[in-house]
């Protein structure tokens, strides 16, 4: 079986049927610095697609084609390479879709999530694809979700939003008649994903990554993960736990009237109390977290799916004399410092010294996200979508806490392995942290020390 894969490879090379890439800078990360197995379905970028209106299974077969034509990356495998694995891009590809019904169970909301966890953890094969997976479920006639998972190594959280609006535009030029082109009947990307690689391997010579890391070594001397020591990793490398909660309308108005007082931002001001929280909850007052950067700058790259995202070390000491607004500020300040000087993760690691042992990140193990990114919703004649990232449970961190905007609320979704919440709840941190929230824009003026928690 290997042997005919093999044969099969070459003669797509041969003939021009596909061709070969290096990883990008982004995809190392991957592979070089791993927690997880690359192929370990933690991995896996996960959303599903709420739709309203009639649609066929064919018709949304027809509308997957049509954006696989046009994304290089769902054509996109990887094969074992000297020094590290090579993309393999293949001209042409067809989309991965599964159908279930479900319309005669659609009231029980268990079944359902069960369904789609299996579409969310099904294994994708890095070498042979496609890696990416959808399944239509029908809950009735005219409301049906498409679950999907794509790898890590071929998309991030800003192609979900690109996803769907492909998805949606290829619906459309179904229903216009426009033939299945080679860019499947869209207009061509402005800049492929691996035009955008080659020009990012370029860009970071390196001289500019040698002063990228004088202020990393500085900022990251002598830290620690967080929940470092505290267990054998290798005692629980299985999916993480998920809990789903909010930052109610109220406070979230608070929040940003908050962080608008402090000159700083929704996401400096959310940081600076989540690493406060966690400092009261952990008892470490050095507290390193890992937040993602979406690396998109340039508008030529706002419509191709790919791995472009970063992560950024941020660091905070957690001083209990310094006041709320002053620790928010100086949040910002550092936030700011960290994402100006933010570089390639798989340089920074290499460049910092070899990963601990274990299934551990190497520099930190909490992970903290406020996520932005486009996700529209999309109004097509006859068809309403709606479109939801779904963190699966298997976060490649010990720890995280992941907020998205949810009209007037903020969603929070809490990721954790159960030894670290030790015999708490995910509520009781989550409490805490609300209350931090709370009594900072109740009381920006007030020092750490003069906090007070509902939470246990």
């Amino acid at each position: 079986m290997i042997e005919d894969k093999r044969a099969r490879f070459k003669q797509w090379l041969a003939s021009g049927e596909a061709r070969l890439l290096p990883l990008t800078l982004s995809q190392r990360e991957l592979w070089e610095n791993p927690p997880v197995p690359v192929a370990d379905a933690a991995n896996h970028i996960c959303g599903f697609i709420g739709i309203k209106g009639t649609i066929t299974f064919e018709q949304c077969r027809g509308a997957l084609d049509r954006v696989v034509a046009r994304q290089e990356a769902l054509r996109t495998t990887f094969l074992p390479g000297k020094e590290r694995p090579l993309q393999m891009v293949r001209m042409s590809g067809t989309g991965n879709l599964l159908f279930r019904d479900l319309s005669k169970t659609s009231g029980d909301q268990s079944n359902l999530e069960a369904v789609m966890t299996q579409t969310f953890l099904a294994p994708l094969d890095l070498m042979q694809g496609p890696l990416h997976l959808v399944e239509m479920i029908r809950l009735s006639e005219r409301h049906h979700l498409l679950a999907f998972s794509i790898h890590h190594a071929i998309a991030d959280g800003w192609s979900l939003g690109v996803f769907v609006q492909d998805l949606c535009t290829a619906w459309l030029l179904s229903l216009k008649g426009r033939p299945l082109s080679s860019h499947g009947g869209f207009a061509a990307v402005p800049q492929t994903y691996a035009e955008w690689g080659a020009a990012d391997r370029a860009y970071w010579g390196a001289a500019d990554l040698t002063d990228r890391l004088g202020f990393w070594k500085g900022h990251l001397a002598g830290s620690r993960p967080v929940f470092e020591g505290r267990e054998d990793p290798l005692t629980e490398i299985g999916p993480l736990d998920r809990w789903t909660s909010a930052i109610p309308a109220e406070l979230t108005q608070k929040v940003r009237e908050f962080s608008k007082s402090t000159s700083t931002t929704l996401f400096s001001a959310l940081l600076s109390a989540f690493q406060f929280a966690l400092a009261r909850w952990t008892g470490v007052s050095d507290i390193l977290t890992g937040s993602p950067v979406a690396n998109r700058p340039r508008e030529s790259c706002w419509q191709t799916m790919g791995y472009y995202a970063g992560v950024v070390p941020i660091r905070s000491a957690i001083d209990a004399g310094q006041t709320f607004a002053a620790r928010a500020r100086r949040v910002h300040a550092t936030a700011i410092d960290c994402f100006a000087n933010a570089m390639p993760f798989a340089e920074l690691a290499a460049a910092l010294g070899p990963r601990p042992a274990g299934h551990r990140h190497s520099i930190f193990d909490v992970r903290f996200a406020l996520q932005n990114h486009p996700v529209p919703d999309v109004n097509l004649p006859g068809i309403a979508t709606q479109l939801k990232m779904r963190s699966t449970g298997t976060a490649r961190f010990d720890l995280g806490c992941e907020i998205t905007e949810d009209g007037a609320e903020l969603e929070v979704v809490w990721l954790y392995r159960p030894r670290v919440l030790a015999s708490s709840s995910p509520s009781e941190l989550h409490t805490l942290f609300l209350d931090v929230l709370s009594y900072a824009c109740r009381h920006p003026d007030s020092p750490g020390s003069t906090f007070t928690s509902s939470a246990p």
